[in-house]
């Protein structure tokens, strides 16, 4: 006695999602704000350690744009309008 194959109900390819890729909030350098209120803001808002929140600020100001913080866009549009309630120039996008 054998067995009928069973067909199994399978998504089509273009229906299969990719997992959600993650947000980050980029701060941006600006001619306003000192380097030393930045870096008072990372650590202030992030927790940050003063290490850590020089060197994103190194970044801003060298690189142009330091990426502060990843997570979902809902977390990343919170702290973008937290930069902007700072003074500071940030935006989101998604992490490529």
């Amino acid at each position: 006695m054998g067995v009928a194959p069973v067909e199994l109900d399978r998504p089509e390819s273009e229906s299969i999602t990719a997992p959600d890729r993650p947000w980050i909030t980029l701060v941006w350098n600006d001619p306003v704000n000192l380097m030393s209120y930045v870096t008072y803001v990372f650590m202030e808002y992030f927790g940050y350690s003063k290490e850590k929140a020089q060197k994103l600020m190194w970044d801003v100001h060298h690189e142009g744009r330091a990426v502060v913080s990843n997570g979902t866009r809902e977390e990343m549009e919170i702290d973008v309008a937290a930069m902007h309630s700072y003074g500071l120039w940030a935006t989101l996008q998604k992490d490529d």
